[in-house]
């Protein structure tokens, strides 16, 4: 088995990866290394997660001397990427106190200015942005040594092609070149005919390019049924982290809007928010305070976050390349990870290309029951409670037991600490995806049950009376004018209230009020706790919708 010193690494630098955890070269790295090592310029086809940052960042802190000039450029296609790569290098390089600056768009230029001109060694950056400092002549590649070019098929698949073609021409002739991408489309290849000398060509094998860590499934639904179905899948699944995938800024904004309503933690990243705003979602994320983020396909380029669990693409992708792009977010870091899809009966046939072009077969499941759902909370808490009881703080609590015993039957006094916990009340539960696809050959039988129930009533009759028998609509004095939104909403409820997120129904936000829906048998408890809290530094006025004069 190959191993880091092996490769031909510094003893210093095997000791820094043994300290971060670093046990053995991926693939991507047992090949790549050596070849960089040796001076010798390389086309790599590697998806993410598969180790290729340090593919190149590892020859590159090698390579690199003590002094204070740009002697490396890394070209990324998104300010996430570049900065995460030159998070890396610097971690990669602590033993020799590396300067490493990332330079990109939405950062005051004046603080990378001060950096390029304080000295650095390595740069990371965007190619608009570096081609900005190149005009500027505060960017000069006089002693620059080595180019890389990471995630290439996608900088080219941006537009970035003339940022490229011009700042290649501005490096030194005798430079040393790596290219770094998932797909060798032809403006690939065209690039490195022209910018590489000699490359020798290195790759993963075929079978490694969709990770077989993870578990590929995919459910059929109706377009109107999906965010349902997503709510659905998020309380089954019930995933450490998770990144839900859209086409449009405008839909990963209305989703994650949506989901805060129903009282999940989720934000939404894409490019039209400021570069502070997309830091701080990021920084979130990172550190668990969110459980979903809804991304746009080029937001959530480059994002290695080893702890994502799942990967749930609410649109099918339009390409089987970003299919696989998408699901390299979860599945890292040798991690087991689920990527889902959702699709719509006119999907399937880009679904069969996906599994042609992949060589992989996405599994199909049925849309789990609320029943599902509840078992699933239940096989939780029991591992909670396993875990709990290991703990040797409970004196505490067994003196409460003791308390409790001589009132009742301890199996009696178990199972109502066990309701409360999981919060259920299964007279409530009422399925609320209106209908799901199901196979063919289930469709049918179902299709006339469903025309019988509903004679003479339609469907959409009936559900509204499903909810108005289990739900009733809030009013509440604090709208959009008041800068309210469906977070500060859940938060409230579920704070003073003791209800949890996931019971809280649909929430509409209107310019002077708001509109919540929240179980009957839950109302009048939400009321009192409303009432008698504020809502940024506002007093809140609760009523049942009933009782309200209407506002808008």
């Amino acid at each position: 088995m190959t191993t880091f010193a092996e490769l031909g690494l510094s003893d210093a630098l095997v000791s820094t990866l043994s300290g971060l955890g670093y046990d053995e070269p991926t693939p991507i790295q047992a090949q790549a290394i050596p070849l960089l090592l040796a001076g010798r310029d390389v086309i790599a086809q590697a998806q993410t997660g598969t180790g290729k940052t340090a593919a190149f960042a590892l020859p590159m802190i090698e390579r690199v001397t003590d002094a204070l000039v740009v002697q490396a450029l890394v070209l990324a296609p998104t300010r996430e990427l570049a900065v995460q790569v030159a998070e890396a290098i610097h971690r990669y390089g602590r033993h020799r106190s590396l300067r490493v600056l990332p330079i990109y768009g939405g950062q005051p230029i004046e603080r990378q200015l001060r950096g390029l001109a304080q000295g650095t060694q390595v740069v990371v950056g965007t190619p608009g942005r570096v081609l900005d400092h190149l005009k500027r002549g505060s960017l000069r590649f006089d002693h620059l040594r080595m180019v890389v070019l990471d995630e290439a098929d996608e900088m080219l698949d941006m537009g970035f092609a003339e940022e490229l073609e011009a700042i290649l021409q501005l490096t030194p002739t005798e430079r040393q070149t790596a290219l770094f991408s998932a797909t060798l489309p032809p403006a690939v290849q065209n690039l490195t005919l022209r910018y590489t000398r000699q490359p020798v060509r290195v790759s993963i094998a075929a079978e490694q390019l969709t990770t077989p860590r993870i578990r590929q499934t995919y459910y059929e639904v109706l377009a109107r049924d999906k965010l349902d179905a997503l709510c659905r899948v998020l309380d089954a699944e019930m995933p450490q982290l998770a990144i839900v995938f859209c086409r449009t800024r405008q839909e990963a904004d209305d989703i994650g809007e949506r989901l805060q309503g129903r009282g999940y933690a989720a934000e939404s990243l894409h490019g039209d928010l400021s570069q502070a705003a997309r830091d701080r979602v990021m920084r979130r994320f990172r550190e668990g305070q969110l459980d979903v983020l809804v991304a746009t396909d080029v937001a959530a380029r480059g994002l290695d976050i080893a702890e994502v669990s799942h990967v749930i693409n609410y649109d099918v992708p339009t390409d089987p390349e970003s299919y696989v792009h998408r699901i390299g977010r979860t599945g890292r870091a040798g991690r087991e990870g689920v990527a889902i899809t959702f699709i719509t009966p006119r999907e399937r046939r880009m679904l069969q290309i996906i599994e042609r072009v992949t060589r992989t077969r996405i599994e199909r499941c049925q849309m789990p029951t609320l029943a599902d759902v509840a078992a699933r909370r239940r096989s939780a808490l029991v591992d909670q409670l396993r875990t709990a009881m290991a703990d040797p703080a409970l004196a505490g609590y067994t003196t409460l037991v003791d308390e409790l015993a001589g009132t009742g039957d301890l199996r009696t006094v178990a199972a109502a600490a066990l309701k409360l916990l999981l919060n259920e009340d299964q007279t409530d539960q009422v399925d609320t995806i209106t209908r799901l696809d199901p196979p063919p050959a289930e469709r049918p039988q179902r299709e006339r049950s469903e025309r019988s129930a509903r004679s003479p009533r339609t469907k959409a009759d009936t559900r509204s009376e499903r909810v108005e028998r289990t739900m009733v609509r809030l009013q509440i004095n604090l709208g959009r004018n008041d800068q309210i939104r469906p977070a500060d909403i859940v938060g409230a409820i579920a704070n003073e209230s003791g209800l949890p997120g996931r019971s809280i129904g649909e929430i509409e936000i209107r310019a002077r009020t708001s509109v919540v829906e929240v179980p009957r048998r839950a109302a009048q408890q939400v009321l009192q706790a409303l009432n008698r809290t504020t809502l940024r530094g506002q007093r809140v006025r609760a009523v049942l919708l009933a009782e309200a004069a209407v506002a808008a």
